[in-house]
């Protein structure tokens, strides 16, 4: 008797908790339609820069898309622990994909330890998503510095204030080191140097998908890539491309 009276005091809080909870499962959204579809005659390039060109300018001009040159990064140890994050992408051309960063940061650690990164762009009002695999290299000091000075005064200073991926006490911390920085170099006229500890990379991809959701889940995926030892283009399955890739369809 006790555990019934029990139970029905309980019921109005889990069927609030019921309520509360997502079916994950059940989530679905509708793509694009059949006739919508992303063939390979609709390539503007036959290599992956000028396709990703024309993709993110249609992106830039969606103002539901506030920051289309947001890319999640992802890296690894020398161990092969991953992790992932999101940077902004800040200049992209057939040498490669730029962004910029602490050098003190878990991310810059973990490159410095293994080279190999991806990068993911997802625009999803337009229900299409690019992924990057590659390997990362520093970009020069000049490049780096040149990049800095083009970036806000606040943005200037906030490099200077926390020391990325480091635990801190709390908010207060980095208020405190903020007054002290825009003490220092914050005043008309004078140029703000850009630390040693921060600066840019560009990844240099080997391999550039094209991915496209459809209504019916047959996704449309095409892949460019930098071809294997002796590998010659069927024009079937493998096609040739343009400045040395080859690209394929893949089955979503």
């Amino acid at each position: 008797m006790a555990k019934e009276v029990f139970t029905i005091l309980l019921q109005p809080t889990i069927n609030k908790l019921h309520k509360m909870s997502t079916d994950i499962g059940g989530m679905r959204h509708n793509y694009k339609e059949r006739e919508d579809i992303f063939l390979e005659k609709d390539l503007v390039s036959k290599e992956p820069f000028n396709q990703f060109k024309a993709w993110f300018d249609e992106a830039c001009t969606r103002k539901e898309i506030l920051e289309p040159n947001a890319m999640c990064l992802s890296t690894a140890t020398k161990d092969g622990h991953p992790s992932a994050r999101f940077v902004l992408c800040k200049g992209y051309g057939k040498e490669g994909f730029k962004f910029f960063t602490h050098y003190g940061s878990t991310k810059a650690k973990q490159m410095e330890e293994n080279p190999y990164v991806a990068a993911t762009f997802y625009w999803e009002i337009l229900n299409r998503s690019v992924r990057i695999e590659g390997v990362v290299e520093k970009l020069s000091e000049e490049e780096s510095t040149k990049y800095f000075h083009s970036r806000p005064t606040p943005s200037q200073i906030a490099v200077y204030i926390g020391d990325q991926s480091s635990p801190i006490e709390s908010r207060d911390v980095l208020y405190e080191r903020e007054k002290v920085v825009e003490a220092e170099y914050k005043k008309p006229g004078k140029e703000i140097p850009r630390p040693k500890f921060w600066g840019g990379y560009i990844i240099r991809p080997h391999s550039v998908e094209f991915w496209q959701g459809q209504r019916d889940r047959l996704h449309d995926r095409i892949k460019f890539r930098k071809p294997k030892e002796g590998e010659v283009p069927d024009e079937k399955i493998l096609h040739q491309g343009e400045d040395g890739w080859v690209f394929e369809r893949i089955s979503p």
